[in-house]
């Protein structure tokens, strides 16, 4: 059985380095990858457009492929969306043996010993880390300590296991973001070859930030 990868994000709008990664991720890991909002970001500001808008957005720009899927279980949930809470939830869901992976980035990674619970994560899933060429980042001795036997290569000792280990993904890097496409959205430019066509396609889906 393949392994379940979660790849969140607040898709402010969802754009085409959000799909690219974990495209990339799903090949190289022979995964599913669910992509999944998420409702309160606990260290961002808050979003430009509602839970609503942005699962219609990630639905229009996920139509007509079947490696990628939306997963809507944050939207739902009240108050902040913390990773540990949602693979909670996704482990008594998916069992005790499946193969289950939370996607992160490298910038991100490096500061994930300041999220809540986080030693928890790794009792409920792999940490895929999404790294791009080149890229290096400082983690703290804490992390280190934490992550170094956890790390392998291998995606298959990953996908024999359902949790624990810790393995680096490579993907291409789009330097995409999403504050510039929503600027230019408000400029009343159009950001093609930024964004999936089908967002483009039906100018409703980006009024949000045109306002």
């Amino acid at each position: 059985m393949k392994p379940v990868a979660i790849f969140g994000g607040t898709f402010d709008p969802v754009h085409l380095g959000h799909l690219r990664a974990a495209w990339e991720a799903a090949e190289y890991l022979d995964a599913d990858v669910r992509m999944m909002p998420a409702r309160v970001p606990p260290h961002r500001p808050p979003t430009r457009a509602s839970a609503a808008q942005r699962e219609a957005l990630l639905r229009a720009a996920l139509e007509g492929q079947d490696r990628l899927h939306i997963d809507t279980r944050e939207l739902l949930r009240e108050g902040p969306s913390y990773s540990v809470d949602t693979l909670r939830d996704l482990r008594a869901e998916l069992g005790a043996q499946r193969s289950l992976v939370l996607l992160v980035g490298a910038d991100a990674f490096a500061g994930l010993d300041r999220w809540d619970r986080w030693k928890q994560l790794f009792e409920l899933a792999h940490i895929g880390v999404l790294t791009r060429p080149g890229l290096r980042s400082e983690h703290s001795a804490a992390l280190r300590e934490a992550v170094e036997p956890r790390r392998i290569e291998d995606c298959e000792r990953l996908r024999g296991a359902p949790q624990g280990f810790v393995i680096d993904v490579p993907v291409t890097a789009l330097d995409i973001s999403a504050s510039a496409i929503r600027a230019q959205l408000a400029a009343g430019r159009v950001p093609r070859y930024l964004l999936p066509e089908a967002l483009l396609r039906d100018p409703a889906l980006l009024n949000v930030y045109r306002d």
